[in-house]
């Protein structure tokens, strides 16, 4: 395109934005908009806006050129020993859908046989590869991580006038979440030292639903252990660094049983730093450790702080901790231990007594004073001359051998004079936060790789990396777009 034609395009488009907006002022002033309601003609002076600037986003676009840099260029790709010559040139143009509507994109294509054509504008202009622009793409993602796609999508409909079909929204939801694991290893480096002397891992699963493989007949009754929606179990970790917050056993108890409303002002404690959350459900659970382990590695490379990893119960998840930490001290979350004690006191005394309330806090102190063995041994002894039979004389004894199984994990005197954290709060907060709220609403069922991208974008926004994350993904987008090959400008031989 010459540039006399250039501008005489550039001036049209230009030309029609004036227009579009000298029609909006008239439109207003008139007394056909005098005759709406003022709602109404809110609602239209927006749709008419949204045309005047749609204009002048184009007629910028045609301002910056069509990309073309002479008459052939030489590419080099990563890897290949020579350069290939593009001599073949067209213009050819692209439809990109804005925050305003469609424009038009027209650029010099260059071009050699068997090879990719190149667009050099494309990457002066940071053209993503989808036809949804990255601020488009953004909003919905955004929108998408908070709630349904049918509500992100009518969201961004609402607010930009452009359509975007549930399966080109999930598409985009699936391409946003590639940079998740480079962006957190990155960012990591960047965070304080000089924070806590703790650095603290939180581990624990939570069960997503999934979209059954086959769709047989639906059945009207399930059989025994037979669930109606199938789950798989993702894996949800935290890991922070945090003061020492130095404690008395009676005092947990009293926060443990403060029945006021609104959280306990009585002493602040210092609070988790630097707190990251996030989720798999494709990782096993050694991968996920793994990658628990490298960001802990990552914040405290000369390992000058001190190590804990929080967990429940579960021996397999114990077991996988010891083997991927080691030394470790590991501690498990106290509210388990409280949970299991009020299964108990219910085997004793009626639900939601007094009584049954001073025989869980009579024994969570002794656990708290170090006092488990003792505690085991009088829950067997209970059981035994109360002569306790079936269900309610195996729940005594399961408990019992939870505590005694884990007795080496529950030093909480010790954790409390050192100022160790004895509740995994944070992790148990992601499980309702990043997975229940999002992955288990009524109806959802999600494939393996929509579950894993929904938790990798889920985790970023909650963890207020979202418009920081975002960039970087751009970033990294345009260098996997436009960096893979190196071209510049053939000069022809006088």
């Amino acid at each position: 395109m010459s540039i006399a034609s250039n501008w005489a395009s550039l001036e049209r488009i230009a030309s029609a934005a004036r227009n579009a907006f000298a029609d909006l002022e008239y439109w207003l002033y008139s007394n056909t908009s005098a005759a709406h309601r003022l709602h109404e003609v809110e609602a239209q002076e927006e749709r008419r806006g949204r045309e005047v600037l749609r204009l002048m986003f184009q007629a910028h676009i045609d301002s910056r050129g069509d990309g073309e840099v002479g008459q052939a260029i030489a590419v080099r790709q990563e890897g290949a020993p020579r350069e290939i010559v593009y001599r073949h040139k067209r213009l050819r143009s692209r439809r990109l859908i804005t925050l305003f509507g469609s424009v038009c994109v027209t650029r010099m294509e260059y071009s050699s046989p068997g090879q990719r054509s190149l667009y050099p504008l494309d990457g002066l202009l940071g053209l993503p590869a989808r036809s949804y622009s990255y601020e488009i793409q953004r909003r919905l993602v955004k929108a998408a991580v908070k709630g349904p796609f049918d509500e992100a999508t009518e969201e961004v409909a609402d607010a930009t006038g452009v359509s975007i079909p549930k399966r080109t929204a999930e598409q985009i939801v699936v391409d946003a979440s590639v940079d998740f694991a480079s962006f957190y290893a990155q960012r990591t480096l960047r965070l304080d030292p000089e924070s806590g002397p703790l650095l603290v891992a939180s581990v624990d699963g939570k069960g997503v639903p999934m979209v059954k493989r086959n769709h047989g007949a639906r059945k009207v009754r399930l059989g025994r252990g037979e669930k109606r929606n199938k789950k798989r179990m993702s894996t949800v970790g935290a890991v922070f660094t945090q003061k020492l917050n130095l404690r008395t056993p009676e005092a947990v108890v009293e926060s443990l049983f403060d029945e006021s409303p609104g959280p306990n002002k009585s002493k602040r404690y210092h609070r988790p730093e630097q707190k990251r959350v996030w989720a798999s459900l494709l990782s096993g659970k050694d991968a996920f450790l793994a990658q628990v382990k490298a960001e802990m590695q990552r914040r405290d490379p000369a390992h000058k702080k001190r190590w804990l990893v929080v967990t429940d119960g579960e021996r397999a998840l114990q077991r996988k901790v010891a083997a991927t930490f080691n030394p470790i001290e590991l501690i498990l979350d106290l509210l388990h231990v409280l949970e299991k004690l009020w299964a108990v006191s219910y085997v004793f005394h009626p639900e939601g007594s007094p009584e049954a309330r001073q025989f869980v806090r009579e024994r969570i102190l002794r656990i708290l004073r170090g006092e488990v063995s003792q505690v085991v041994k009088g829950l067997r002894q209970m059981a035994t001359k109360r002569k306790l039979k079936g269900q309610r004389r195996e729940t005594v004894f399961n408990v019992a051998a939870y505590y005694y199984r884990n007795r080496s994990r529950m030093r909480y005197d010790f954790y409390l004079r050192s100022g160790y954290p004895i509740a995994s709060g944070s992790v148990e907060g992601a499980c309702k936060n990043l997975v229940k709220d999002r992955m288990e609403r009524s109806g959802m069922r999600w494939t393996p790789p929509m579950a894993e991208a929904m938790l990798q974008l889920r985790a970023v926004y909650l963890s207020d990396h979202f418009e920081e994350y975002w960039r970087y993904h751009v970033d990294e987008d345009q260098k996997r777009l436009f960096k893979s090959a190196k071209w510049r400008k053939l000069v022809a031989k006088k």
